[in-house]
This record gives structure tokens, sequence and C-alpha cells, in this order.
């Protein structure tokens, strides 16, 4: 797990992976400002007060539906961006593990059987969904360790790494083995893939650097798999 993380932290100045990461960050960013400006449209006129009762009124102008949408947005990238970037991502997964493996591991490059884009989007719309869903289950839980001050981080950690680990590893098996042996990989690699789902999730919550985590998570699962796989 070691020399998985820090060959692909290497992997990140490699100029093929680079060229990736800028695109998927482009989409990634596009997909949130769009939201913003829909959610401006949204509240543009909209009346809250009217929400709670019916002799009050305070209709949102123009400048406060865009704050409401700015603040909204926000909250959305803090809460949606990783399940967006990961489903970004999984447009671009083919390159990435092409990429460190033409790097790395040359004869398994030669073997691989590219995802395609169907299976490529199906995958990614499933690790969405299931991070989603992983995330909506646990907000109540989220909630009550807010009091913890540290409860919330950790459970999020855990809850995400344990999906992330399953779609980059699921990602990347399935260029090298059939349904039935990528489910036994799986199951065969469960601790190792929350590990490193965790160590993903964790670069999620840094500022800024939070933009690598779904390419820094694509190319670890590559080496984890190559790894486990050769032994």
């Amino acid at each position: 797990m070691i020399r998985a993380f820090f060959l692909a932290l290497d992997d990140l100045g490699d100029r093929r992976v680079l060229a990736i990461l800028g695109r998927s960050l482009l989409v990634t960013l596009a997909i949130f400002a769009a939201l913003g400006l829909l959610l401006g449209w949204a509240l543009h006129g909209a009346d809250p007060c009217g929400w709670w009762s019916d002799d009050d009124s305070c209709p949102l102008g123009t400048g406060t539906s865009g704050l409401g949408a700015f603040l909204l947005t926000a909250l959305g990238i803090w809460f949606l961006f990783p399940a967006i970037a990961i489903g970004v991502i999984s447009a671009y997964m083919d390159r990435i593990i092409a990429a460190v493996e033409a790097r790395r591991y040359p004869e398994a490059l030669a073997s691989a059987r590219p995802l395609g884009w169907a299976r490529g989007a199906l995958l990614g719309l499933k690790s969405s969904l299931r991070v989603l869903v992983y995330n909506l289950i646990a907000l109540p839980f989220y909630i009550l360790l807010l009091v913890t001050g540290i409860g919330t981080v950790l459970l999020f950690v855990a809850v995400n790494g344990v999906a992330f680990g399953r779609d980059l590893g699921e990602m990347v098996a399935a260029r090298h083995l059939d349904r039935a042996a990528t489910r036994d990989w799986l199951r065969g690699t469960r601790s190792d893939r929350a590990v490193m789902g965790a160590i993903v999730t964790g670069i999620f919550l840094l500022p800024i650097i939070n933009l690598l985590a779904p390419v820094f998570g694509a190319a670890m699962a590559t080496h984890m798999f190559q790894t486990r796989i050769r032994r």
C-alpha cells in the first residue's frame, strides 16, 4: 500500500496524467458552475418568508438569489464533489490507467481490455450513485457526531473509503479480469481497498489538493491491482 501511494504520487508528474487531470477538472467545475446558475435562476423571485407564513413576504432579488445560489453551490461542492468527481473521472479512467501501465507495467497494458465508453459510463454512474446513497444513509450520523468534533470527519472517511475503494478497484480490475474473476478479486482485497479509499477520501478533505484526489486514486488503484496480481 505504501509503495502504491508513492508510485501514484510520482505519476501525478506524468504529462499524460496531468493532461487528463486538467480535462476532468474542467468538466467537474463546469458541472458545478451550471448547478450554480440553475440555483440562481430557481431562487430568483422566490419568497422564503411565504413558505412559513401567509402574512409575510420577502421575495429574493438578483443579489440575494445570487448569494443564496453561491452558498448552496459551495455546500454542494463540499458534499457532492467526491461523487461528481469520481463519476467524471470514470470517463477518463481508461486513459489514466493506460498512462500508468504504459509507464510502469507495459506487459499489462498489452493484454488489457479497455472498458469502452459505455461500460466506463455505467461504472461511473454506479460509482456516483453508490457514493451519494452511502452518504445520505450516513447523513443523520454525521449530524449526531458533530458534537464530538472529529467523529463526523472520521465517519465520512470510513464511509467514503469503502465506496471509493470498491469503485476504483472495480474500474481497474475490469480491464484485466472477467466479471467472475473481478468479483473474486474484490472479495479478496476488501481491507486493502478500504484503506486506499480512506486515503483518497482524506485527500478530498484538503482544500485545493482535493482536486487531485480522483486521478491520484485511479493511479493508486492501478498500482495496488498490479502488485496484488503479481503476487
